[in-house]
């Protein structure tokens, strides 16, 4: 259930961030309110997966996976240069969370 939900928040928060870039600094209301309504989703799914998981574990998944997922997302489809560091850079972040998990995220 606490992986099911961090998924869940990770994909808000992602969702969230990609409705950022629309939003043009928050002058369009539409990409704001998806924005806003990102995050709050985001946190508050977080929040509930802090009740099975421990909150070390659980936010640097959070983070390095939805940060990794904008980075690929800014490349694939927002026009943003694509560089062997970057992929590199988003392999590590990759390869630190499964270190966690095997590290004892239960």
């Amino acid at each position: 259930m606490g992986y099911g939900l961090l998924a869940a928040a990770i994909a808000a928060e992602v969702a969230g961030t990609t409705a950022m870039k629309y939003s043009e600094g928050f002058t369009r209301l539409w990409p704001s309110l998806g924005t806003l309504a990102g995050y709050l989703l985001a946190f508050t799914l977080l929040a509930q997966t802090l009740k099975t998981m421990q909150v070390g574990t659980a936010y640097a998944i959070w983070a390095g996976v939805g940060t990794a997922a904008v980075a690929v997302i800014g490349m694939l489809f927002l026009g943003e240069s694509t560089s062997l560091a970057k992929v590199a850079g988003i392999a590590l972040v990759i390869g630190g969370v499964v270190l966690l998990n095997l590290g004892g995220a239960h």
